[in-house]
């Protein structure tokens, strides 16, 4: 009989040169940006209640241990396969490499205890850990920090490529500082999992099988199932309160033709979170985990240690939690879903906030609903709340405030906590207020340090911002001109010829070194928003290394933001002619694009953001 071997490994022990492979029918690598995001914010937390500035990295082996579930390895011919935990073990190795990449350019020799646990050495080559052989290029440029494109190539290539981006881009990969080699150790070492392993393939299946059917640990959402049914005795009431549970759960795990598992549990930890949490974690070293952290992680025994405070306990009070709450805000949480992915009228600030990668949306949106609220007031009440997030987070981007997700954690906590359960007439006003005393604006702030739009160039921090900006300001001119381009088409990257930013002043010094002091004045100038546009691919990648006036009447063919560059496109215009002056927008054409002209556009630039951000769509969103 072949042994089946439980063992515990830090990450050290299970990825030391060893490799792993998956059969070609396991399914696609299928984490999203919310699942990066909370395994980023999990590891933050424990890491940082024991961190204190100044320590020796010795003290990480007195820090808590973080534990990352169990993997199913199947050994046979000389190689690990997974079985199951491909998703986890993925999703490690990209954030491995990361922090490779992170320490490497610090020159920090915690790097060479890293490479091996993302390649090994094969009789002189080098292996990646994760051997999967049509994933290897995509690990390999990761790796290697080389230019890659995901487009074309398979899902789960292009999911990598996005998670790692999310990674790189994350609050934690920012914050860490000086801790950063502290927080590589103390992940190797103190971060951990159970290997299941055995080198009979029946006998992995049998354990996967055994572990996802029959002998399945119950997961939070059943606990929390569980709990609640216990004091509804009555067997009619019981059998059909939990018809509607599983109804719901089934809706939330197949929502838009892809079966996600998580998907149920994220919902309750937004619904949860956004209705119940009164307290969140200190924001100090060796504060404990509250309200606010706890639904994230253990919702199901969070509950039954507040069900005083939650009304529970009693049959009555069991089930109107589970046939009407539940029911209520899972099909909120579904709308939310569908207006991330669906540019709908009415939300599109849903939208806009999916697109800026904003996590924590879900959570805050359920936040002012009410159990009795109709689908009318439900629609307001998100479409307002989720326009107050569309400005206090464009405002922060533009001043390069991260807004990452743990970075806003508290922040929406107290959100959360202000707006919960208010009714539109209150909820307006607060969001109002919020916005008048934010110290954040988009003209930034001299004394902080803030520059606002007149300061925002594009950068690897920027980029995603500026192209969401400039998308945002083109689709404000185009409906002004009457036209039809919208944000959603303007940022869509899976068509064959996506827009792309476009430099108005082409790549070369030479041509315009009479205007600039020195290169690095021109680069800053070249990469300032006013200075760029979204255009097509193809007349992007056609007009790169030309001068202004042989890209104006090219531009005039493009979206009218573009276009207005060149007069032409002022000709029988009187409905953009009409909105440019309605609104105090100084759209100008030009003959060349000196300095004068680009700090006109910075002006333009400034006023179509305060347009397009402003505060009054509060109120027209709850209209």
């Amino acid at each position: 009989m072949s042994a089946i071997t439980p063992h515990y490994r830090s990450v050290q022990q299970l990825l030391q040169n060893q490799s792993f492979s998956i059969d070609e029918y396991q399914r696609e690598y299928k984490w999203e940006k919310e699942n990066i995001d909370e395994l980023l914010f999990d590891l933050h937390a424990k890491f940082y209640s024991k961190y204190k500035p100044g320590d020796e990295t010795p003290a990480v082996s007195g820090y808590g241990e973080y534990f990352l579930g169990s993997i199913i390895v199947s050994k046979r011919n000389g190689k690990n396969y997974l079985i199951d935990g491909q998703q986890r073990v993925t999703s490690l190795t990209l954030l491995l490499i990361c922090l490779y990449r992170a320490a490497k350019a610090q020159g920090l020799p915690v790097v060479q205890t890293l490479a091996p646990l993302i390649f090994s050495d094969n009789l002189g080559q080098p292996k990646f850990n994760l051997d999967i052989p049509e994933r290897l290029p995509v690990i390999k440029a990761l790796f290697e920090g080389q230019a890659f494109s995901p487009d074309g190539k398979d899902e789960s290539i292009q999911t990598m490529f996005a998670r790692y981006g999310n990674i790189e881009t994350n609050d934690l990969m920012a914050e860490l500082g000086a801790a950063l080699p502290h927080f590589i150790y103390w992940l190797l070492t103190r971060v951990g999992l159970i290997e299941i392993s055995t080198d009979n393939d029946s006998y992995a299946y049998a354990i996967f099988e055994t572990m996802n059917d029959r002998g399945k640990p119950l997961s939070p959402v059943d606990m929390l199932k569980a709990y609640l049914l216990a004091p509804i005795e009555d067997p009619q009431a019981r059998t059909q309160v939990n018809q509607t549970w599983k109804q719901q759960v089934l809706e939330l795990i197949s929502w838009g033709g892809s079966h996600e598992p998580e998907r149920d549990a994220n919902c309750i930890k937004a619904w949860l979170r956004a209705q119940y949490a009164e307290s969140t974690r200190e924001r100090k070293a060796g504060a404990v985990d509250k309200d606010w952290e706890l639904i994230g992680s253990v919702f199901h025994r969070w509950v039954r240690e507040h069900k005083d405070r939650l009304g529970l306990g009693k049959a009555q009070a069991n089930l109107a939690m589970m046939a009407e709450s539940f029911p209520f805000f899972a099909k909120a949480y579904r709308r939310v879903l569908h207006a991330s992915r669906h540019y709908t009228p009415g939300l599109e600030a849903v939208y806009y906030n999916t697109h800026n990668d904003f996590t924590w949306q879900s959570t805050v949106l359920l936040a002012p609903l009410v159990e009795t609220d109709d689908d009318d007031t439900v629609q307001r009440k998100m479409a307002v709340t989720a326009t107050y997030l569309d400005i206090w987070l464009m405002r922060r981007a533009v001043n390069y405030i991260r807004v990452g997700y743990s970075s806003v954690s508290y922040a929406m906590w107290l959100l959360c906590r202000d707006i919960r359960r208010k009714p539109l007439a209150e909820l307006v006003p607060i969001l109002q207020q919020k916005l008048a005393e934010d110290e954040v604006t988009f003209t930034g702030s001299a004394a902080k340090g803030r520059t606002g739009i007149q300061g925002l160039g594009l950068n690897q921090f920027s980029r995603r911002y500026i192209y969401h900006l400039l998308a945002r300001i083109t689709e404000a001119t185009e409906r002004g001109a009457g036209r039809t381009e919208s944000f959603d088409k303007l940022v869509n990257r899976d068509v064959k010829n996506p827009f792309d930013i476009e430099h108005i002043w082409a790549d070369d010094f030479a041509a315009v070194q009479a205007l600039f002091a020195s290169e690095a004045e021109f680069v800053e100038w070249r990469n300032h928003v006013a200075s760029l546009l979204l255009l097509p691919a193809d007349v992007n990648r056609s007009l790169q290394a030309k001068p202004f006036d042989q890209k104006r009447p090219h531009y005039a063919k493009q979206n009218f933001y573009a276009a207005s560059l060149d007069a032409s496109a002022y000709q029988h215009q009187p409905q953009f002619q009409q909105f440019a002056a309605a609104n105090q927008l100084p759209f100008k054409a030009f003959d060349s694009f000196t300095k004068e002209e680009q700090l006109a556009r910075r002006e333009l630039v400034a006023a179509l953001v305060e347009l397009v951000w402003s505060t009054d769509r509060l109120q027209k969103a709850a209209a």
